[in-house]
């Protein structure tokens, strides 16, 4: 199995954390969507990682979408994303609200890095990190200090989207230890867990 994308991309680390804690065992290609964009093409038409190639041949792209497949074949009776009811509207509620902050703060930033400094909208880059702190807020509520994981009292998709968006967050530069303290907490538990240590980048 062949995992196509940096683990600076929050949605490749999403992939990346999601086999390692399945224990599937991959190969993983550093690729840029921006640096290396004619090989990215080759998995991905939209030029967009991650991609994961399976041994069959058969190429997945989308994050969403490639760690719904890891659930359905490796999470038997336990997946990181529950199969239905109440379990996994919680989890994909927390999934939506990060994943979503995450696409919010990447706009930011590739407006900020590569739009020409005369046509730089700073209210609109405002406006999309207000909307990432708004979603980790939103999770920040749901946290039980106490708890080692955000919802069901186990490793979901709702912890390991939290820690790619809470990472995302820091680096575009919101304080997060100020305005999410218990949400960096768990990040930080989390990172001392293999699959999240071994991802980084």
């Amino acid at each position: 199995m062949l995992l196509i994308g940096v683990n600076r991309s929050p949605y490749t680390r999403r992939v990346a954390i999601t086999l390692k804690a399945y224990g599937v065992p991959f190969e993983q290609r550093d690729l840029s969507g921006f640096a290396n964009r004619a090989e990215v093409h080759a998995s991905n038409p939209l030029g967009r990682i991650p991609a994961l190639v399976l041994d069959s041949g058969e190429t997945l792209i989308d994050s969403g979408a490639i760690v719904d497949h890891l659930d359905e074949t490796y999470g038997g009776d336990r997946p990181l994303t529950p199969a239905k009811g109440a379990d996994r509207r919680a989890v994909m509620k927390v999934a939506a609200l990060m994943m979503g902050a995450c696409d919010k703060g990447l706009q930011a930033a590739y407006t900020r890095n590569h739009t020409p400094a005369e046509k730089i909208h700073q209210p609109w880059i405002d406006d999309c990190n207000a909307q990432v702190m708004n979603a980790l807020t939103a999770v920040e509520a749901m946290i039980d200090p106490n708890a080692p994981y955000l919802v069901l009292g186990r490793l979901t998709q709702a912890d390991i989207c939290a820690f790619v968006a809470e990472r995302l967050a820091r680096g575009i530069g919101l304080d997060t230890d100020a305005q999410t303290p218990r949400l960096r907490a768990l990040t930080k538990r989390l990172l001392e867990e293999p699959p999240f240590r071994s991802t980084e980048p």
